[in-house]
């Protein structure tokens, strides 16, 4: 993705969308420049994100969860983010893909707190928070998402039942897992996913890895 121009936080969330083919209105812009604040005032100090990561929520966080949203296709309906944390990505993806339905799932009871204090204050509609394992959901789902949850195959043995045939996991591959395409491939509990495919994005990232259920 082209470096964004240092700017207030809602225009630079709107470039850093655009670069990555995300349509986003402006509310939601906002909205998730709101977020960000949020995370640094609240999320922070309360240890859900590093305290190395003071100051730089923005970058490292939701711009780097919105990437997620681009694997939303118009007709998905409904989305669980596994392990949910702070909302990430959780809270950014349904700040920008309002027609899909994000459930936050989350075992803690504190970071479930913050989630729903923080769904309630940012009004997003279209997000619930379930205080729960992720292996304890069940409604099927068009799109799980994975980032800091779980090495690559417990998250995909974790999502597979939880997914529609044809549903993805989209998980945010680290540095660490070398070639991230290749360990995908390689998955067979409890089932190889249908096909893998990466989107890249951001260059100071690993690739999202997206694992469709056959």
């Amino acid at each position: 993705m082209p470096d964004v121009p240092s700017e207030p936080s809602p225009r630079r969330i709107a470039a850093a969308a655009a670069a990555l083919g995300v349509p986003l209105e402006r509310s939601a812009a906002d909205r998730l420049a709101a977020l960000a604040a949020l995370l640094e005032e609240v999320a922070v100090p309360r240890g859900f994100i590093s305290a190395s990561d003071a100051g730089g929520v923005l970058e490292r966080h939701v711009l780097d969860s919105l990437r997620a949203t681009s694997q939303v296709r118009r007709y998905d309906r409904l989305a669980y983010d596994l392990g949910s944390g702070a909302g990430l990505p959780g809270l950014v993806l349904a700040i920008a893909a309002p027609r899909c339905r994000v459930v936050l799932v989350e075992s803690k009871a504190r970071r479930a707190g913050f989630l729903e204090m923080a769904v309630d204050r940012l009004n997003i509609a279209n997000a619930d928070v379930a205080l729960a394992r992720a292996e304890d959901v069940a409604t099927p789902a068009d799109v799980a998402t994975a980032r800091a949850f779980a090495p690559l195959p417990r998250s995909w043995k974790v999502a597979f039942p939880l997914l529609r045939p044809g549903g993805r996991l989209v998980y945010f591959a680290g540095e660490a897992l070398g070639d991230p395409g290749a360990a995908a491939a390689a998955l067979s509990d409890p089932e190889p996913p249908a096909s893998v495919e990466l989107a890249r994005g951001l260059a100071t990232r690993a690739p999202l890895v997206i694992m469709t259920r056959g």
